[in-house]
């Protein structure tokens, strides 16, 4: 497997029928998944080595806040049996990092949700499965998600993929995303931006904020989280 797909795929993504543009639409929100500890402490075996995707998310996430437009945040919380996580725990016993109480379930320094900011609380992948997510984006007219987080292949792209399939056009910012194996980390988000949204560098996402930004300041508009 290739870092990064070859010309060749590209062609032949292209040429079957995939990797159409979204247009984003003019009220996003950000969705922050899974940004946990497990993921930044060597002492727990979901260590993915993600300090660079980490610091970007604390970035997109000032902006985020900054432009007035609705965050989420997620976490994961299993029982000790894990119980509520039924075939995913036991297909991936490293899921014990998240049952209640763990210090490698509790969020990374910075990324935490502020009051009045939604929290999500999961036991599966996907943001949206077994969840209000998308009755709440709903609620607020949300059209767009930015998505950041944890990792890649795993919540991240279950999430997106359901994002998509709720009516929400999904935009997975790249540098605000990591995997333990930068091979899977592209190649996931390379399926992603042919088959279910659109995949952004921070710097993209960030002139995008500043656009949603500038005219709600001058019409004195405040987004309800």
């Amino acid at each position: 497997m290739t870092t990064h797909p070859t010309s060749t795929q590209q062609r032949d993504y292209e040429t079957a029928g995939y990797g159409h543009h979204l247009r984003p639409g003019e009220r996003p929100a950000l969705l922050l998944v899974d940004p946990a500890r497990a993921y930044t402490d060597p002492r727990c075996s979901l260590y993915a080595g993600v300090e660079e995707p980490v610091a970007a998310m604390r970035v997109l996430l000032g902006a985020a806040r900054s432009a007035g437009i609705p965050v989420v945040v997620t976490r994961v919380d299993i029982r000790p049996d894990g119980s509520d996580a039924g075939v995913f725990f036991r297909k991936v016993p490293a899921l014990a990092a998240f049952t209640t109480g763990s210090p490698f379930a509790a969020y990374v320094d910075g990324l935490e949700p502020r009051p009045g900011e939604h929290e999500v609380v999961k036991q599966y992948p996907s943001a949206f499965f077994g969840t209000g997510l998308a009755a709440h984006l709903d609620a607020l007219g949300v059209d767009t998600l930015l998505i950041a987080g944890l990792s890649t292949s795993g919540c991240v792209r279950a999430s997106t993929l359901d994002a998509m399939q709720h009516g929400f056009v999904p935009v997975v910012v790249a540098d605000a995303v990591g995997d333990r194996d930068e091979a899977i980390h592209r190649a996931n988000l390379f399926d992603i931006g042919h088959k279910m949204g659109e995949v952004w560098s921070l710097a993209a996402a960030l002139e995008h904020l500043d656009a949603v930004a500038r005219p709600r300041a001058g019409t004195g508009e405040v987004t309800t989280r």
